[in-house]
C-alpha cells in the first residue's frame, strides 16, 4: 500500500527528496545558459544548374524554382562531415571561445567536434532544411547557424561547378586544335597563292566550329561565374530572447518525481525485510 509506506517512511523519503533537489539545483545553477538559433532554407530546383534551362531558345516547359524535399538528403549527408565544422571553426576562431589552447591540428579538430555536438542539421516535416545551433553566447549562436548553412550551400555549388569546369577545359583544348587547323589552311593558301574549293569548304566548316565552341565556352563560363543556388534562404537565424537550456523547472520536477519513486522502492524493500526477516 503506497499510503501505508508513505506514512511509515515519509521522513527518509523527505530527506532523500530534499537532498536530491539540493544537489540537482546546485548543478543546474552552475550550468551556463545556452541559447538556440535556427536558420531555415528550402531546396532550390536542380534544373537551375542545367545550362539548357538558361540558354535553350526553345523552352518546352516551365520549371519551379523550388526543389523537392529529397534534394536535401545530399546536403544533410554533407552536414555529417567534419569539413563544414572545421571551416566554421576557423572562420570564428572558436578555439578561444571554447577555451581550447590553440597550437596543433588536434585542437582544431576538438573545437570542430564541440561545434558539431552543439548543432543539428535536419529536414523538417514540411520539407525545409533547418540548422540549429546552441551556444552560451546568444549573439554568436545565430552567426554559427547561418555560417553552417552558407558553407553547406557553397560546398554543393562547387560540386555543381566541377563538371562545368571540366567541360570548359575540354572545349578550350578543342578550340585550340581547330584554330591550329585554320591557321594551317591559311598558310597553305598563302604559299600556293590560291585556294581550292575543298580548302575553302574545310575552312568554312572550321570557322563554324570555332563560333560554336566560343559560344559554348562563353555560356559555361557564365554558369561558373554565376553559380546556381542550391538553397533558398527562408529565414536567417536570429539571437534568442530567452535561454533554451538548461530547463531548470522541468529538471527539478523530473528530479522530484524520480526521487519520490526511488524513495518508495527503497521503503518497499526495507518494509519487506522488516516483515520477513531471514
Amino acid at each position: 500500500d503506497i499510503f501505508y509506506l508513505a506514512s511509515r517512511w515519509w521522513k527518509p523519503m523527505l530527506v532523500m527528496l530534499l537532498l536530491s533537489l539540493i544537489t540537482v539545483g546546485v548543478i543546474i545553477v552552475l550550468m551556463p545558459n545556452q541559447y538556440l538559433s535556427v536558420a531555415t532554407a528550402l531546396p532550390a530546383s536542380s534544373v537551375s544548374a542545367d545550362k539548357a534551362s538558361i540558354f535553350n531558345e526553345n523552352i518546352e516547359g516551365l520549371y519551379s524554382d523550388l526543389g523537392s524535399p529529397d534534394d536535401l538528403d545530399r546536403i544533410i549527408g554533407t552536414a555529417q562531415l567534419d569539413t563544414v565544422y572545421l571551416a566554421v571553426t576557423d572562420q570564428f576562431n572558436l578555439y578561444d571561445h571554447y577555451k581550447i589552447t590553440k597550437g596543433d591540428e588536434q585542437a582544431r579538430i576538438k573545437a570542430a567536434r564541440i561545434l558539431k555536438k552543439c548543432t543539428r542539421v535536419f529536414k523538417s516535416e514540411y520539407g525545409e532544411l533547418k540548422v540549429k545551433a546552441w551556444d552560451t553566447d546568444k549573439n554568436l549562436a545565430p552567426q554559427l547557424a547561418n555560417a553552417i548553412l552558407y558553407k553547406l550551400e557553397a560546398i554543393h555549388q562547387d560540386l555543381q561547378s566541377i563538371n562545368n569546369r571540366a567541360t570548359v577545359k575540354s572545349l578550350q583544348l578543342s578550340l585550340h586544335q581547330i584554330q591550329l587547323q585554320t591557321d594551317s589552311i591559311d598558310r597553305i593558301k598563302d604559299l600556293t597563292k590560291s585556294g581550292t574549293a575543298m580548302l575553302e569548304m574545310h575552312r568554312k566548316v572550321l570557322f563554324e566550329q570555332l563560333q560554336q565552341h566560343e559560344k559554348l565556352i562563353g555560356e559555361y563560363e557564365l554558369m561558373l561565374e554565376n553559380k546556381p543556388p542550391v538553397l533558398m534562404l527562408v529565414e536567417k537565424a536570429r539571437p534568442a530572447i530567452h535561454a533554451g537550456k538548461p530547463r531548470r523547472v522541468q529538471i527539478m520536477i523530473v528530479t522530484a518525481f524520480l526521487s519520490l519513486f526511488f524513495g518508495l522502492l527503497v521503503a518497499l524493500v526495507m518494509e519487506r525485510r522488516k516483515t520477513n526477516p531471514q
